[in-house]
């Protein structure tokens, strides 16, 4: 679930029957959540600045007044700490990487399950890069450049530190405070970047790089 103190969320779609459909799917992770709903990007504008930064933007692809190059440039430009998810029946792969490229977050199809899309929206929230596209819910973490710990984030070099001390991907969620889902993304990513296959693997090249869960608290 997500931390509440920081749940402020804009949801933006033209079609309001999803849009209501989406707002009870993330309510039901977290009641506590705030969600100011926009149909135009000028709302979505209007909604942001009625407070503090939102925790997150949650965009539909295609709505009055986006146009993702530069909506997205002007929304990481006044917001540099909001997420940004689009949500999309699209699945275009070429799309989706200059969505990525051009400050999303994440990307997750309108065409999976309530508890898939959920899951997709919240691993994104807590940190994760994500695309969440086929209909049978199967997620994959955005691939990171393959150059050592320079191609890893710092999340993730939180969790490749964790992980090369020997915590299990239950014990790095309950120490980070993110979810085992999560946890599991970044694994994924993480063994992508450094070319490997097995935790091990991944313990050796971060304890070549100078990582070796010294860390630790």
């Amino acid at each position: 679930m997500w931390d509440s103190a920081r749940g402020r969320i804009v949801l933006a779609d033209d079609h309001p029957v999803f849009r209501d459909g989406l707002r009870r799917i993330i309510q039901g992770m977290d009641p506590m959540v705030t969600i100011a709903e926009a149909g135009s990007f000028d709302q979505v504008l209007a909604r942001a600045r009625e407070g503090a930064a939102p925790d997150a933007f949650i965009l539909d692809l295609i709505f009055p007044g986006f146009a993702p190059d530069e909506s997205l440039t002007a929304l990481r430009r006044e917001f540099p700490a909001s997420s940004v998810i689009i949500v999309s029946m699209m699945d275009d792969r070429a799309t989706i990487q200059k969505l990525m490229e051009a400050g999303a977050d994440g990307f997750v199809g309108k065409t999976l399950s309530a508890e898939d899309m959920a899951h997709a929206i919240q691993a994104i929230r807590e940190g994760a890069s994500v695309v969440a596209t086929s209909a049978d819910g199967a997620l994959a973490a955005v691939p990171d450049v393959p150059s050592m710990l320079d191609g890893l984030t710092p999340r993730q070099i939180e969790v490749l530190d964790q992980l090369s001390a020997g915590f299990s991907n239950k014990e790095i969620a309950r120490n980070l405070g993110i979810s085992p889902f999560t946890v599991r993304i970044h694994v994924s990513a993480v063994f992508r970047a450094l070319g490997v296959q097995t935790r091990a693997g991944a313990a050796a090249k971060a304890a070549a790089a100078g990582l070796n869960g010294s860390s630790l608290g």
